[in-house]
């Protein structure tokens, strides 16, 4: 697994001291978060913690009521035009319309659109990122099928192939592995993984299950009632007293002695039927 650069200046994206709300209700104060170049960083935390929200700001769908978003130069994300920012970050939405009578390819197409003119010109690489997108995410056998005639599991790789033609140093993935089945969640976070490993992506990618953060993630960032609670390494921020105050249920951590993974597990009236006896 790759670790996290050392140099603050490396390619990604930076919240500082956010502040951000609905309806004049604040959701998540003073989160300050940085994505590196090479690294996954996953944001956990209960239901209505903030991690979404938070997401949804480093995307630039969620105006801050308060802090800033900065790129590797320190220029305010906020001040860039929607095209060059579209050229920087891209976001893998928790859910998106599928379009009716629309090939796979023509689909992972649209991750060109910050480089295309207003008339669809303008864009010699585009073929060939778009290849690559769907080599890599292994869609190109299905390019010319319609996506509404895809599963869940190959849908969503079509939508995050068309992330990747969008050819961004920072890539942000709000619950990717959610309605999936168990193949297709651990292909999707492979793909994650190598990103991250192969080709320098800062990724930020908000999980429900602590499980996979703790195998996919190089740092994690816990957040409990809109705050940023820990940052830091799955195995220093996955203790089980944190877990324990942050989910308001016992939550048991261990290290699996072969594989050396970190694992959680919440523990219930009924957590003990099954198993076997020591």
């Amino acid at each position: 697994m790759s670790h996290v650069p050392d140099d603050p200046e490396s390619p990604g994206l930076r919240g500082v001291e956010l502040r951000l709300g609905y309806h004049g209700k604040q959701v998540v104060d003073g989160a300050s978060i940085r994505l590196t170049a090479g690294a996954v960083t996953a944001l956990v935390g209960p239901n209505g913690s903030g991690k979404s929200t938070l997401l949804r700001a480093l995307a630039r769908l969620h105006r801050p009521d308060g802090g800033t978003i900065l790129l590797p130069d320190d220029t305010s994300a906020l001040s860039l035009s929607p095209k060059d920012f579209a050229r920087r970050v891209t976001l893998l939405a928790q859910s998106r319309p599928t379009p009716s009578g629309v090939s796979v390819r023509d689909v992972v197409g649209y991750g060109r659109h910050p480089y295309r003119s207003r008339w669809r010109g303008g864009d010699p690489k585009g073929a060939q990122v778009i290849a690559h997108a769907m080599e890599v995410t292994g869609v190109t056998t299905m390019a010319n099928r319609g996506v509404d005639e895809l599963s869940g599991g190959e849908l969503q790789r079509v939508w995050l192939a068309t992330c990747l033609a969008q050819d961004t140093g920072v890539l942000l993935l709000d619950e990717p592995t959610t309605f999936l089945d168990l193949r297709y969640q651990v292909e999707i976070l492979d793909l994650v993984r190598d990103l991250a490993d192969e080709h320098g992506t800062a990724v930020g990618v908000v999980l429900h299950d602590l499980n996979q953060a703790a195998a996919v993630a190089d740092q994690v960032a816990l957040l409990d009632n809109g705050r940023i609670r820990a940052t830091g390494s799955p195995s220093e921020v996955f203790t089980s007293e944190a877990l324990t105050e942050t989910y308001g249920i016992r939550i048991d951590v261990s290290i699996d002695p072969e594989t050396h993974q970190l694992t959680t597990q919440p523990v219930g009236r009924h957590t003990q039927r099954g198993r076997a006896p020591a």
